[in-house]
């Protein structure tokens, strides 16, 4: 398959020097950066981290000197600049740098050709840079990102898509769901809820099935009563694991929800989630000395 041909510009003025190594490595694994160019004032003394970078990486810089207070001249020198490599055809794609929304414009332009959410949406493919490289070690696999998409709405989008496809008599490959979710939501990503896999995000909804043949995997949705048995097993192996003294009710259920997306007591025949532990076997409640319900093992 023929490498395609990117631009990557750079607003320097929004985005730290420390991210340009894992920018360049997460562009390549798209294609070929054809253009590489940074845009900011190289006199002011905020642009010196950069600068040790610039030759290092042969990133080009362009000159825009602060000639007014407030609005920088950076924003249209890198529109104006994008548009000329667009009508030029010389490139696939463009990958824009920045966390200004003033940018939204453009990518959504450059789309009809070829850090709020609208300018997201915008782009056909949104990387957060705490994503790339090192990062964001110390967030322990927690979404802390107010903008992330709730994984429900991932997981019920996979599942109208295995739907879809199964009502079409298709099966459903994991890569083509993958790329469905990105058309879907283009700041989808699965580093965004610790993963760094698609499928170790599928597997842990603990709703889908994958089948791996010759390096395809291929998704199903698993069946009801399989999945209710599943997701009882997992409640004992919690309470299990909390020791005599059990577990809190309201700590249990956060474990569930937190692992199950998509989990309602209503589909086990439950109108509370204390009456659907009750219903395990071997799971008894009682009561603490602060009268908190507390569930244990018989």
């Amino acid at each position: 398959m023929e490498n395609k041909h990117f631009a990557l510009l750079i607003d320097a003025d929004n985005i730290s020097a420390k991210y340009i190594g894992d920018i360049l490595e997460e562009l390549s694994t798209y294609g070929i950066t054809t253009y590489k160019r940074i845009y900011g004032d190289w006199t002011s003394t905020q642009a010196t981290k950069w600068k040790g970078e610039l030759l290092e990486n042969s990133v080009i810089p362009v000159q825009q000197f602060s000639n007014t207070v407030g609005k920088n001249a950076t924003d249209s020198t890198l529109i104006i600049d994008a548009m000329d490599i667009l009508y030029t055809g010389n490139v696939d794609g463009f990958c824009i740098v920045s966390s200004d929304s003033d940018f939204t414009r453009l990518a959504s332009r450059l789309r009809e050709e070829k850090t709020p959410r609208s300018f997201r949406v915008a782009c056909t493919r949104f990387v957060n840079l705490e994503n790339l490289g090192n990062q964001d070690e110390d967030k322990d696999g927690k979404e802390s990102k107010d903008n992330t998409i709730s994984r429900e709405v991932i997981y019920n989008a996979i599942t109208n898509i295995i739907n879809e496809n199964e009502n079409k008599g298709k099966s459903v490959e994991l890569a083509s769901v993958g790329n469905r979710l990105v058309n879907m939501y283009p700041d989808f990503d699965v580093r965004n809820y610790g993963y760094s896999l698609l499928s170790k995000f599928v597997e842990d909804a603990g709703l889908f099935l994958l089948e791996k043949r010759q390096n395809v995997i291929t998704i199903y949705l698993k069946d009801n009563k399989q999945s209710q048995e599943e997701i009882r097993n997992y409640v004992k192996e919690i309470v299990e694991k909390s020791g005599k003294k059990g577990i809190g009710i309201s700590e249990l259920s956060n474990h569930v929800y937190n692992k199950y997306a998509n989990f309602n007591v209503k589909d086990f025949g439950y109108s509370q989630f204390s009456k659907f532990v009750q219903g395990i076997e071997n799971v008894e409640l009682y009561q603490d000395k602060s009268d908190r319900k507390r569930a244990r093992l018989k």
